[in-house]
């Protein structure tokens, strides 16, 4: 009999151990979830030429406007870690960091194999760390052949395995506080199909379209409007102007007006203003809203019309 006590003596005392050993194994961190407001006319956004590291660009676009924006938007390149001082400073002036991953240098077929996740399971960390609000794109315009990881470059069905890809190992990294904006250009004739590069309602919470206001011909149905019907044919998901401006060959006063009456009549979640002098051709106009007081004052009553929400 004693060498079977003592047996299971061992046994008892080795289980004991292993539970003790298990409760100091550093726990997972809890994951962050947040949600943010979808209801029309919420957000004013900018992209503003400095920001980051600065925030006073953003503070001159506010003045500008009337208003303090609560989207502040960012291009991030591959590698480059989350901003997390500047998204608390985007947060103490009572903004949600809104950033553009974009994956300039990395593979996209890469990406989808899961060759970059220690990167990603960093940025995913970062995002989860920060504890607030946050959205994110990835690969945006990726309709359009000017991007090196979008329409004529990758294939769509790869770009729908890397974006699903890391949205799910951003949640697996408990940052359930990304609110996931799918960002197409408006749609144009040297465009792909917007439904081919679709990654599916459980992974994308917003869908962001770039457009902008080059020419007096445009309006708001020309540059939006047909876009935002081609989305309504495959996702009910709440649409963000997620960047855009009135150029002055436009026609800076009538178009801003036009813009604000397009959102309405769309019931968009409101805009991401490109708030940028490009000095260049038609595709590159000076975006910023300062310097014209007729467009100031369009842009401000636009504006007046939003019901901002506040993270």
């Amino acid at each position: 009999m004693r060498p079977r006590f003592a047996l299971l003596i061992s046994l008892v005392l080795a289980a004991v151990a292993l539970t003790y050993a298990g409760s100091r194994l550093p726990l997972a961190p809890p994951a962050v979830h947040t949600t943010l407001p979808h209801q029309s006319a919420s957000y004013l956004g900018v992209f503003a030429a400095g920001a980051p590291p600065a925030y006073a660009p953003v503070a001159d676009f506010a003045k500008a406007a009337g208003q303090q924006p609560n989207l502040v938007g960012y291009y991030s390149g591959w590698s480059e870690p989350f901003a997390a001082s500047f998204a608390q400073k985007i947060r103490s002036h009572g903004a949600i960091p809104y950033v553009q991953i974009d994956p300039t240098l990395a593979p996209v077929p890469a990406i989808a194999a899961g060759k970059f996740d220690l990167y990603l399971r960093q940025y995913a960390d970062s995002v989860r760390e920060f504890g607030h609000s946050v959205v994110i794109g990835f690969g945006h315009e990726m309709n359009a052949k000017w991007e090196p990881w979008g329409y004529t470059h990758v294939a769509p069905a790869t770009f729908i395995a890397a974006w699903r890809h890391i949205v799910t190992l951003f949640r697996s990294q408990g940052a359930d506080n990304v609110t996931w904006l799918w960002t197409i250009n408006a749609d144009r004739p040297d465009t792909g199909h917007i439904d081919d590069w679709w990654p599916g309602a459980k992974y994308v919470s917003w869908v962001g379209i770039d457009g902008y206001y080059y020419r007096p011909s445009d309006t708001f149905a020309t540059v939006f409007g047909t876009t935002i019907d081609q989305v309504r044919a495959f996702t009910r998901k709440p649409v963000l102007l997620s960047e855009t401006a009135v150029g002055p060959r436009a026609g800076k006063l009538a178009k801003i007006t036009n813009l604000f009456a397009g959102m309405s009549q769309y019931n968009t979640l409101g805009l991401v203003w490109f708030d940028k002098d490009q000095h260049g051709s038609l595709f590159h106009q000076d975006w910023s809203i300062d310097g014209n007081f007729q467009a100031d004052r369009a842009f401000q009553l636009g504006v007046s019309e939003l019901t901002l929400q506040r993270p």
